[in-house]
């Protein structure tokens, strides 16, 4: 019998996060550009900090057995089963403006978020 506190990682048919088209396209191309092996995706999650109390978490990271993955337009997304309450129908898109430039959160699990969008809290 397996540990109780053992977890495993589960290929999700339904995305809990989605990406805008912009958000993807910076994606892959970041994907190309450091070579993204096939053990490898990108990480979407919280840790705790920042200016209202947890911080997202966006970077390329190798799977972990207590991920949720799922694809989004060929693009693997890694979960941490514990991060989904915080992130259920978050979605991600990617800004170019001339003041601003980067990944964007639009969180509706969120009660606060902090100025520079980085942090929030629930």
């Amino acid at each position: 019998m397996p540990d109780s506190k053992e977890l495993t990682t589960t290929l999700l048919d339904v995305a809990p996060i989605t990406f805008t088209p912009s958000a993807l396209q910076e994606i892959k191309m970041l994907v190309y550009e450091k070579e993204i092996g096939s053990g490898r995706g990108l990480r979407v999650g919280v840790s705790g900090g920042g200016c209202s109390g947890l911080s997202y978490i966006l970077g390329f990271d190798d799977i972990q057995p207590d991920d949720d993955i799922f694809m989004v337009d060929e693009v693997r997304i890694l979960l941490n089963k514990k991060h989904a309450l915080y992130l259920l129908g978050m979605q991600v898109d990617y800004v170019r403006g001339l003041n601003n430039r980067g990944f964007v959160f639009s969180n509706p699990n969120a009660s606060s978020t902090c100025g520079c969008g980085s942090s929030f809290a629930v």
